[in-house]
């Protein structure tokens, strides 16, 4: 048997400004919006170099979904990014104004930077040992 996750879904308060997060802020590249109907496209968009798990960016459609927006996990990290280069991305994502929680720090998996996307959802970015 052979599976891996191919998607994960955020929940979203609204499509262009969280493609322009995404792409601008954090370099993802866009890589589908195929409108869907009048309320729902289907956005897909993936760190640069990978597409082995993509993000899908979902608009909120209820009161149930807008309220779980930017606390999809709980307010635990939810969301792990790995690196390269993580000094590099720390002061990228600083000089774009990203909410960094926590400076870069290091782990015994690697030196780990904790922030928080446009909607406050945690992410851990990591450049792994």
């Amino acid at each position: 048997m052979q599976q891996r996750i191919a998607q994960i879904t955020i929940v979203v308060k609204d499509y262009n400004e969280a493609i322009e997060f995404y792409t601008q802020k954090l370099h993802f590249t866009l890589l589908e919006d195929t409108v869907m109907s009048e309320t729902k496209r289907w956005v897909v968009v993936a760190p640069p170099g990978s597409t082995a798990c993509t993000l899908l960016l979902a608009k909120a459609a209820n009161e149930a979904q807008t309220a779980a927006v930017g606390n999809q996990t709980g307010g635990r990290v939810g969301f792990f990014l790995y690196t390269d280069n993580v000094l590099r991305d720390y002061q990228d994502m600083v000089a774009k104004g990203v909410a960094v929680l926590q400076e870069p720090t290091k782990a015994p998996y690697g030196t780990v930077v904790v922030f928080a996307d446009l909607y406050g959802n945690r992410w851990d970015l990591i450049e792994p040992i």
